[in-house]
C-alpha cells in the first residue's frame, strides 16, 4: 500500500488556512498573540540560527573552489549592475501604476486608524545620522563575531569572500579548512530540511496573530490599495521579470513551480529570510554554481528588493494622493533617484520599506505621518513584496550563472523533469 504524503506546500497552505480562521474567530481576542506568537518567534529563531552559518560555509566553499578574485570581481560588477537595473525598473512600475489607478485620491483620512511608527522613525533617525556613505564602511566589519551575532549580510559576505580567498591561496594547507567548510554546509543543509518541517505551525502561528490583531476588516478602507500592490507585483514578475528570464533563455514558469515550496512560506511568514537556505540549495540544483548562487543570492538580499522597492514607490504616491499633493515630474523623478539609494544596503532592519519611505518622502515634500495610516495593513502589503523578493533573487542567481557562461543547462533540465515527476 502506497503511503499517503502531503507535500510541504500543502502542509504550508493548510497552516495559513487555519491560522486565517483562527485569527478571524479570535480577532481582538489578546491570548492568540499571547499563546501563537512564541510558536512563530520560535520557527523565525529557528531559520535565523541557520542562515548565518549557511552563508558563510557556502560562499567560502565557493570562493575557495574558484579562487579568482579577478573572476570574482566581474562577477560583483555585473551583480550590481542587473540589481540596479532590476530595482529600477520596479520603481517605475510603481510610479507608473499609482499614476494610472490613483489609489489615494477620494480616501476619507477620518475612516482610517493610525498606528504607532515611532520606532520606525528612530530607525531612520539613526541611519540618517550615519551619513549616505555609511553603507560603505558597514560593509568591512571591524568585528566579524559581531556582525554574524547582528545577521549583517554585507559584513559577512565581505569576510567570507576574503576568508575564501584566502583558503585558495595557500594551497594544500587550506583543503583541511575547505573540507570542514564543505561539510558544515552539508550539515546546515540537513538542518535546513528539519527545521522545514516545522513550517507549517510556524506558518499557522505568525498568520493566527496578525489576522487576530488586525482582523480581515482593515482591508476595507484601503482595499483599493492593497489591490494595486498586488497587480502591480503580479505584473511586474509576469512581465518584467518574465521578459528578463526570457532574455536569458529561461521560462519563468517553469522556475516558479520549483521554488512553489519557499514562495508560500515566505508569503505567509513576510520574510525572505525563512527560505535563503533553501533558495540557495535550489538554485544550485537548478544548474548555477556554488561560488555565483552563494555571492549572489545573500547580496539580492539587500540590493535586489524589487518587491520592496515596487512597494514603496506606490505607497509613497498613495500618501501624496491621499494628503491632495501633487507630484510634478521632476519630484517623480527626484523620488526615483532617492529610492535607487535608500532602498539598498539595509535588508536586516525590521520594517525595512517603513525605514525607506521615512528616509524617501521628506525629500519630496510629502508628510511622514501618512505612513502611520497604512501601517495596520502593512503585513498583508508585505507577504506580496516579500514573494516578489524571492522571485528576483532566485532568478537574479540564474541569470548571472547563464552570464558568466557557466550555467548547466542539463542539471535545469534533470531538475525540471523532477517536479514535473512529482
Amino acid at each position: 500500500m502506497k503511503k499517503f504524503k502531503i507535500s510541504l506546500a500543502s502542509q504550508i497552505l493548510i497552516g495559513l488556512f487555519l491560522g486565517i480562521v483562527v485569527g478571524w474567530v479570535f480577532y481582538g481576542n489578546t491570548d492568540v498573540q499571547t499563546y501563537l506568537q512564541p510558536i512563530g518567534d520560535i520557527f523565525l529563531n529557528l531559520i535565523k540560527m541557520i542562515v548565518v552559518p549557511i552563508i558563510i560555509s557556502t560562499l567560502i566553499v565557493g570562493v575557495a573552489g574558484t579562487g579568482d578574485i579577478k573572476q570574482l570581481g566581474r562577477l560583483g560588477g555585473k551583480t550590481l549592475i542587473y540589481f540596479e537595473v532590476i530595482t529600477t525598473v520596479a520603481i517605475v512600475v510603481g510610479l507608473l501604476a499609482a499614476n494610472i489607478f490613483q489609489p489615494g485620491v477620494g480616501i476619507d483620512m477620518s475612516q482610517l486608524e493610525q498606528t504607532d511608527i515611532s520606532s520606525y522613525v528612530e530607525t531612520t533617525e539613526a541611519k540618517d545620522e550615519e551619513g549616505p556613505l555609511q553603507i560603505l564602511v558597514d560593509i568591512v566589519p571591524k568585528n566579524v563575531v559581531n556582525a554574524m551575532v547582528e545577521g549583517d549580510m554585507l559584513a559577512i559576505i565581505f569576510f567570507s569572500v576574503i576568508f575564501g580567498l584566502g583558503v585558495a591561496s595557500i594551497g594544500e594547507r587550506g583543503r583541511p579548512v575547505l573540507a570542514f567548510f564543505q561539510g558544515t554546509a552539508d550539515a546546515m543543509f540537513w538542518v535546513t530540511n528539519l527545521v522545514m518541517k516545522f513550517a507549517p505551525f510556524g506558518v499557522f502561528a505568525l498568520i493566527g496573530v496578525t489576522v487576530s490583531k488586525f482582523g480581515i476588516a482593515s482591508l476595507i478602507p484601503l482595499g483599493k490599495l492593497a489591490l494595486l500592490v498586488y497587480g502591480a507585483m503580479i505584473f511586474f514578475v509576469v512581465v518584467v521579470l518574465g521578459l528578463t528570464a526570457k532574455l536569458f533563455g529561461f521560462n519563468l514558469f517553469k522556475i516558479i513551480p520549483m521554488i512553489k515550496d519557499e514562495l508560500l512560506l515566505a508569503f505567509s511568514t513576510s520574510s525572505s529570510e525563512t527560505v535563503l537556505p533553501r533558495i540557495i540549495e535550489k538554485t544550485q540544483k537548478m544548474g548555477a554554481p556554488k561560488d555565483i548562487v552563494s555571492f549572489v543570492v545573500p547580496t539580492g538580499y539587500s540590493f535586489n528588493l524589487d518587491g520592496s522597492t515596487l512597494y514603496q514607490a506606490i505607497a509613497a504616491i498613495f500618501i501624496a494622493q491621499m494628503y491632495d499633493i501633487n507630484l510634478s515630474i521632476g519630484q517623480q523623478i527626484t523620488l526615483v533617484f532617492v529610492l535607487m539609494i535608500t532602498s539598498k544596503g539595509i535588508a536586516g532592519v525590521p520594517g525595512v520599506s517603513f525605514v525607506v519611505l521615512l528616509a524617501t518622502l521628506g525629500t519630496v515634500g510629502i508628510p511622514l505621518e501618512g505612513l502611520a495610516f497604512i501601517a495596520g495593513i502593512d503585513r498583508i502589503l508585505d507577504m506580496a513584496r516579500t514573494a516578489v523578493n524571492v522571485v528576483g533573487n532566485t532568478l537574479a542567481a540564474l541569470v548571472m550563472a547563464k552570464w558568466e557562461k557557466r550555467f548547466d543547462d542539463n542539471m535545469f533540465a534533470g531538475y525540471l523533469a523532477t517536479y514535473k515527476n512529482k
